[in-house]
């Protein structure tokens, strides 16, 4: 699995790192055919002090990609909100993926 994490407008301490890393983790141990990860963190220059972080995400896994973004006055609260919906994103597609139907039952005689 690749991981990029990078930085626009700001720049991408070991702190900030790893805890998206951390927090990535919950999204592998969901769905282990993750192929590629790229998260972008940006500053956005907003007269709104509420939505001037913001996390984007890429994730390309077996089958198809999924991205998210999410926005926040705190950096780390919005990759908590990003690796929310991200989480979900994967478990709908995993239980797509997954076989529903149940064989018939035998008959007894």
């Amino acid at each position: 699995m690749n991981l990029t994490i990078s930085g626009h407008h700001l720049e991408v301490t070991p702190s900030l790192r790893t805890y998206v890393t951390t927090k990535l983790d919950r999204i592998k141990r969901h769905f282990d055919q993750v192929v590629d990860i790229k998260v972008l963190l940006t500053l956005e220059n907003l007269k709104e002090k509420e939505l001037r972080q913001k996390a984007e995400c890429n994730i390309r896994v077996k089958g198809i990609d999924l991205f998210a973004e999410s926005a926040h006055e705190d950096l780390y609260a919005a990759v908590d909100e990003l690796v929310d919906k991200l989480d979900r994103q994967v478990v709908r597609h995993k239980d797509r993926l997954q076989s529903h139907h149940h064989d018939a039952p035998k008959r007894l005689m």
